[in-house]
């Protein structure tokens, strides 16, 4: 009788797919408030961002590399400095430093997504792990700023890994990492 009740007293978890954890980590995306995209702005970047009128150069300093631009009215609606302000203060080491850049943030704010969601795989006291991208989603920033985010210097996803748990007989996502 106690082997029957120990067999019936244990039930295996139910299956996690692919498409059930990536719906539980971009519902834990969404549910996050959304934040602007952060884009590092290099020298190809600066020579984009004045085609594109987002700022202006206002000095330029007697080394000839150093300068100080503005941003635009157009700038202002697409772009703010993370610095603060509205004045970017380029000050590469050199007028050949490829590594100068500046830091900017979009002013559309998005969540993140998740995509390209691995085998999900088991993991130590029942619990399952998968490993996918997270996605910084650039939708309603303009293109002009959306080109400069695909510039060298700038991490537009990252690979990540979601641990999950059954809570009350369910997959439920316990965390990402």
């Amino acid at each position: 009788m106690a082997a029957g009740m120990v067999v019936a007293g244990c039930k295996s978890a139910p299956d996690l797919t692919q498409a059930q954890a990536l719906t539980m980590i971009q519902a834990k995306y969404d549910a996050t408030a959304p934040t602007g995209a952060g884009v590092t702005v290099n020298n190809d970047g600066m020579v984009a961002g004045v085609t594109a009128k987002y700022w202006t150069r206002t000095t330029i300093y007697p080394n000839k590399y150093w300068a100080d631009f503005t941003l635009t009215a157009d700038g202002k609606k697409v772009l703010k400095l993370e610095s603060g302000g509205d004045v970017i203060k380029w000050r590469p080491q050199s007028p050949t430093d490829k590594d100068f850049s500046i830091a900017v943030e979009t002013v559309q704010a998005n969540h993140l997504k998740a995509r390209d969601i691995k085998d999900v795989q088991d993991g130590v006291g029942g619990i399952k792990t998968v490993t996918f991208t997270e996605g910084v989603d650039l939708t309603g920033v303009p293109d002009a700023l959306v080109a400069i985010a695909h510039n060298p210097g700038n991490q537009l996803t990252t690979t990540r890994t979601a641990n999950f748990m059954v809570t009350n007989g369910a997959w439920a996502l316990q965390s990402i990492q």
